[in-house]
């Protein structure tokens, strides 16, 4: 109004001119710009971040007003990269900067609720029982009283409830859940620590005291690509961000950088500049591919074809045609190349004698064990130049020991043999260097690339056998008259001849038009990309290599780990990077990115975590194995390991089902079990001490003669269903959770749309799992879900607890991405009855400690934990596979079977044990991936930091751990990467199995200790340490490898090197000891489905693909109004302008997508960017927006994971076998879900559900639109 004003008085207001006219000054009233004043004012800037796993790790700064968060920016002060590299900020993205929108909004969880119908029992019970305890007891063991509740979840019907009140009913589940079931059956699920690691620890911390079990999270995302144990010992190591900006050839491979990786994508920009050439391996024309000189378009799923394609170029040129010096010496030195694999004589269905490889040839193998007392079993034997055998430094034998034994000191990557020390260089090839016997022999190695697929190319050859020629050497193990040979040759004589390298030997490829197996021509055949693309690619990939010594960098998303047969599509590329020596090179190597993996100041952080201060061993269990179990996807399972075994091998002994892979394992001690048996825990131990024995020697008694038994063994007995359940962090039901239907039918018990049924009569069952004829529906007595928005797992709860947002609450966050440490903080307080993580499960340990009085008191737990890798556990199985269960060998824990333990719970102090640092940090230390050192100094420097605790009882005197600050503070003066004089220690530590000095990486910081308020006036650059294999230095950017490559510290491995070769029988079995091309699996989704419920239009079946999304970060942003706006405003699919066609579906269309494990209802996006074939939904889009009911299911149209199953691969379930073996989140089952078909068609009736059943005007009041 004022501005009309001023117009209408415009030539009677004074006016006065300078600037010889060009200027004039006016009275006009400006008070109207005091509202875009107002509107960017504030009172205080806090630096925060978002726990989003997104890997960005960005700091932001939050602007707060009034005590309202206003909105948010991005922070410019990183501490610089170097003087000539650009730095890492300005880092965020527009889905970062739209999160203060949910602080405030509709979405925000605001007070405690619970499920109505529960709620009014349990008032009613503890009315009637008076013990909170009794009470929840005459609810859960009415059966009619459980399933009223357990029937509407996910059907709303919450109400306001109050913190004491919620507090004791949890406190009150978890008691008496563990006297009458066992603590293992209470489980809790959060993943990604690194992004919020106090919120994380608090969790964990709770459950770890009271004998709960935490779950993976890593493998089940799906995140954790098993190739990277397999081939190096470490979970996934990868450079930072800024390393791509040395990279002078760099292929983004199933990674759509600015699309995920946005804070960080100006690298892969700026590098261009520079002359760096950037290639796009992507099947749809994504983000990436717009950034890139090449693109290659593969058919999604073939991407291992194209990489042993590139592979094949690479060895043909580089190590044949010429050979590069320095990739010999990297090969020689840092590569199993050398090392010698035993052949073995097999026949063929045909009646023909052949050879196969079998497994490294060990010291032990020798008559005399080549001097070696100690783990001969584990020490790999190679030729020296003069074609003598001899014994390297570094293989897994050497790490293992006594301390200051025969071995000290030889667990390093020295030129050195280890019997004498003297100088020695390996043979990579009998035919080279030094001359020595040998003979041209036959070998048949599994080929894959012909099995029949209804939905890929197939390329048959000559079947499923690969026959070529190497040479190998008769090689005497015994001295004269005690005379006994091997057949033996070098990985890289058999890598090289199962690339199809023609050597003059008599197999391999004349050139690269021919069609034989892992020439570009033959990829081309599968792939779809131009052979002469494919070699220009790995030409170009390895000369650069060659030339720069290993800056040439592959950049790996999860598009290419959501495969079945994810790790061929790895080990394919991984070997490309190895024979080209780029890992551990700057500039070079694998740089894999798919969520915020990375827990910088670990060590520090699992002594909080699992609550190690107070008691080891915890309860942990892989994901993937256990919602398998007890979701009931076992009894669904349509695909027969004889399917997936390699030709070679014999179906009797590796077929059947799915599941019984995985008890074997659980009972080897290969996997860990949850629960672990089907007696409560507790009892065991009470029965033993009733029976005068040790724990340990009454479990192993009760195994042999059945009268105990392993819960895997029988999962949908009651005794064994997981009972509680705690989720925070996470979505599990809304992103995450594979096979959702699954989820809702038989661990909820809710409605669901699962449309297939369970094995029947005629179908192959399972042989060591007891079958039910009918399948449990709902397991869980209670969900509780810690949120601050109303998720999809919100919805399927039946307790709902507000959580502090990322702008409320105090904590640490660290990525993959940078090597900086940055806080959240607390802006403002939480808003409404919000409360951070910590304070949430601090309030349940008071309660607990409260309730379990009269129930509970010092309790005695048998705890089963499995052969653990970075252990002297992992050399517990050298050779073949035995089974205890079916006589083949004695029941040995710790050796044959899972370790037994018996840990003693404090039940009515697990409140003050939560609150204090427990005593175990200055009796045994503190350590991580098999190093350990002492910590009395960082103990007493603690309690001077948070305080002393003052109450009477055991914590008496111990550090305080009672604010979230005061956590953050015991995770960085714990931690090597925190705090400098723990640093110098750990490694030191480590120098004592190396021989090698290395605290020199950490010396010149030794007096430097992070804070919490550091970081939050700046984020700060962590310390170098030796439990990440990378360094941070003024003159390398952080890159995985590198203090393998030059400190000669080994790979965590068999041989000490990274491996080309996995000689593990379960490896040999199902074809993966060496890398190949697999299809992706046919896991019979959608037969049966066509017409099922036929609406009249078209249906065609298409490849269903998840890729990550632009609009959210999983499922988190999806539910965003900005970010709904940015995109459709609900959940869509894309699909080619071909297939659109096809089935008669133009954009914007509803469409249905189904299969036998549920459907899925959207709108359709018709792109040109999509290749035809597939069908993308991105990851993770809820059916809580905007999403009507499906015509197939008849309920609420389903989330991305609605029409996916887990699917296990035995190769992932071995144990006890050096890098084979069991680590939390490091090794295990994975989630994959890219095999999967759907039917995809449009949609006649759009049913948004929002009329009552049976309504005969429904039908009119839907044909009038979304919203009549």
């Amino acid at each position: 109004m004022s501005h009309f004003l001023d117009r209408l008085t415009h030539f009677a207001l004074p006016k006065e001119r300078f600037a010889d006219g060009h200027g004039v000054t006016t009275g006009e009233d400006r008070t109207w710009e005091d509202t875009y004043r107002n509107r960017w004012a504030h009172d205080k800037i806090v630096r925060s971040t978002h726990g989003v796993n997104c890997t960005g790790s960005c700091s932001w700064k939050i602007y707060v007003k009034g005590g309202i968060v206003t909105w948010e920016t991005q922070q410019t002060d990183y501490p610089r990269t170097r003087w000539d590299m650009p730095n890492h900020e300005p880092r965020g993205c527009a889905r970062g900067a739209s999160y203060s929108w949910y602080l405030y909004s509709a979405n925000r969880v605001k007070y405690p609720m619970v499920r109505g119908r529960l709620l009014e029992r349990w008032r009613a019970a503890l009315k009637a029982q008076g013990d909170p305890v009794a009470a929840w007891a005459s609810i859960v063991e009415n059966a009619e009283a459980r399933r009223d509740y357990q029937k509407v979840r996910g059907m709303g019907g919450f109400v306001r409830s109050s913190w004491d009140e919620v507090n004791r009913i949890v406190a009150a589940a978890n008691v008496y859940t563990i006297r009458k079931h066992g603590p293992d059956r209470i489980i809790g699920f959060s993943p990604i620590p690194a992004m919020s690691m106090v919120s994380y620890a608090a969790g964990s911390r709770y459950l770890s005291l009271i004998g709960g079990v935490c779950m993976s999270f890593y493998d089940w995302y799906c995140d954790l690509p098993p190739a990277s144990p397999q081939i190096w010992g470490e979970q996934t190591d990868v450079p930072e961000s800024a390393d791509w900006y040395n990279s002078s050839y760099i292929i983004a491979w199933g990674s759509n950088v600015p699309q995920t990786r946005t804070p960080d994508a100006h690298f892969f920009t700026e590098v261009r500049y520079k002359g760096t050439k950037t290639v796009a391996v992507t099947p749809d024309y994504s983000e990436v591919a717009k950034l890139s000189d090449l693109w290659l378009h593969p058919r999604q799923g073939t991407d291992a074809a194209l990489a042993m394609a590139m592979g094949h170029v690479a060895l043909n040129e580089f190590y044949f045609k010429t050979r590069s010096e320095y990739f010999d010496g990297y090969a020689r030195r840092y590569t199993d190349l050398p090392m010698l694999v035993m052949l073995k004589a097999h026949t063929l269905p045909d009646g023909r004698e052949t050879l196969v490889p079998d497994r490294y040839l060990r010291a032990s193998d020798f008559n005399g064990k080549l001097g070696q007392s100690n783990n001969p079993e584990w020490k790999t034997v190679a030729f020296d130049t003069n074609g003598r055998a001899v014994l390297p430094n570094g293989s897994i034998g050497f790490r293992w020991g006594a301390e200051g034994g025969e071995d000290a000191g030889k667990w390093n990557l020295e030129d050195k043999e280890a019997r004498h020390g003297e100088a020695v260089t390996l043979k990579l090839s009998v035919l080279e260097d030094g001359s020595q016997p040998y003979e041209i022999v036959g070998i048949a190695l599994p080929y894959f690339g012909g099995v029949a697929s209804p939905h890929f190319t197939a390329n048959e050859l000559d079947g499923q056998i690969n026959h070529v020629k190497a040479p190998a050497v008769r090689l005497r193990l015994g001295k004269e008259g005690d005379a006994r040979e091997a057949l033996v040759a070098t990985v890289f004589d058999l890598q090289a001849a199962q690339y199809g390298i023609d050597r003059g030997l008599g197999s391999g490829a004349a050139s690269y038009d021919d069609n034989a197996a892992y020439t570009p021509a033959w990829a081309e055949s599968i792939t779809g990309v131009p052979r002469d693309q494919i070699v220009t690619v790995a030409r170009e990939f390895a000369a650069n290599a060659d030339k720069t010594h290993g800056r040439s960098m592959v950049i790996i998303g999860a598009a290419m780990n959501h495969w079945y047969h994810a790790d061929m599509n790895y080990r394919g590329v991984i070997n490309l990077l190895m024979m080209c020596g780029c890992i551990g090179q700057s500039g070079g190597g694998w740089a894999h990115y798919v969520g915020q993996e990375k827990l910088r100041p670990q060590t520090g952080w699992t002594a909080l975590a699992f609550a190690l201060d107070w008691i080891r061993p915890p309860r942990q269990m892989n994901g993937t194995s256990f919602f398998y179990a007890h979701t009931d996807q076992w009894r669904y399972e349509k695909l027969n390991m004889e399917e997936i075994a390699s030709p070679l091998a014999d179906k009797r002994l590796y077929g059947g089902s799915m599941i019984d892979y995985n008890v074997r394992a659980e009972r080897m001690g290969w996997l860990p079990s949850a629960p672990q048996l089907k007696t409560n825990p507790l009892q065991v131990a009470k029965q033993a001490a009733e029976h005068g024995m040790e724990a340990k020697d009454y479990v192993v008694q009760g195994l042999r003669d059945g009268s105990l038994q392993m819960s895997c063994e029988d999962p949908d007995a009651p005794q064994n269903w997981p009972r509680n359940m705690f989720v925070w962090r996470s979505n599990l039901l809304g992103s995450s959770g594979k096979g959702h239907e699954y989820f809702c039918k038989h661990l909820l018990g809710t409605e669901n749309g699962v449309q297939g049924k369970d094995l029947g009569r005629d179908d192959a069952r399972p042989v060591e799992v007891e079958w039910h004829d009918e399948a449990p529906e709902g397991k869980l007595d209670l969900l509780v879900t810690l949120d601050f928005r109303m998720s999809t797992t919100c919805l399927y709860s039946d307790i709902v607890l507000p959580t502090a947002s990322w702008y409320e609450k105090n904590d640490l966050n660290t990525s993959d991405m940078h090597p900086f440490i940055h806080p959240l903080s607390a802006a403002v307080d939480p808003v409404w009855q919000a409360r951070s993580d910590w304070e949430i499960y601090k309030g349940f340990a008071k309660a607990f400690s409260e309730v379990c009085v009269g129930h509970l008191g010092v309790e005695r737990d048998v705890v089963l934990t499995p052969l653990m890798h970075d252990s002297p556990a992992e050399l517990a199985q050298p050779f073949e596979v035995k089974e205890w269960k079916k006589g083949e060998c004695d029941l040995i824990p710790g050796k044959t079977a899972p370790q037994i333990a018996v840990v003693e719970r404090d039940y009515p102090n697990v409140f003050k044990r939560f609150t204090a640092l427990g005593p175990l940090m200055n009796k045994i230390g503190n350590g991580g991936k098999g190093i350990a050192w002492k910590t009395e100094t960082e103990v007493t420097q603690l309690g001077q930091l948070n305080g002393l605790t003052q109450d009477d009882g055991p914590t008496k005197g111990m550090p305080r751990i009672v604010t979230d600050i005061d956590a953050c503070e015991v995770i960085l003066q714990l931690a090597p990467e925190t705090n400098g004089h723990v640093a110098v220690k750990a490694w030191e530590a480590l120098s004592k199995a190396t021989g090698r000095e290395h605290k020199h990486l950490a010396l010149y910081r030794e007096d430097e200790k992070i804070r919490y308020r550091d970081v939050q006036a700046q984020p700060r650059k962590i310390i170098s340490s030796p439990t990440w294999s990378g360094i941070e230095s003024e003159t390398v950017s952080y890159n995985a490898g590198y203090t393998n490559v030059h400190e000669l510290i080994p790979w965590r491995t068999l041989t000490g090197r990274q491996q080309f070769y996995q000689d593990h029988p379960w490896m040999i079995a199902f074809g993966e000891a060496f890398s190949s091309y697999r299809p992706p699996v046919d896991l019979k989704a959608t037969g049966g489905m066509h017409h099922v419920k036929p609406n009249g239009h078209p249906e065609i079946v298409l490849n269903f693909i998840t890729p990550h999304q632009k609009w959210g970060i999983h499922s988190t942003y999806s539910d965003n109004l900005l970010m709904l706006t940015l995109n459709r405003g609900g959940p869509v699919i894309w699909l080619s302008e071909d297939d659109a066609k096809r089935a008669g579906v133009e954009d914007n269309d509803w469409v249905e997508l189904f299969n036998i494990n549920g459907a899925i209802a959207a709108r359709a996006v018709v792109s040109q960017r999509v290749n035809s074939g597939m069908v993308l939904m991105y990851h993770a889009q809820e059916k809580i927006i905007n999403t009507p009911g499906s015509e197939i299911t008849g309920v609420r149209g389903g989330i991305h994971n609605s029409v996916t199953r887990i699917v296990l691969k035995p190769t992932h379930m071995i144990g006890g076998y050096a890098q084979l073996s069991y680590g939390f989140n490091y090794y295990g089952t994975i989630g994959t879900n890219r095999d999967e078909f759907v039917v995809v068609r449009k949609m006649k009736d759009v049913d948004w559900l929002d009329t009552p059943r049976g309504d005969e005007l429904a039908r009119a009041y839907q044909s009038q639109g979304e919203n009549p």
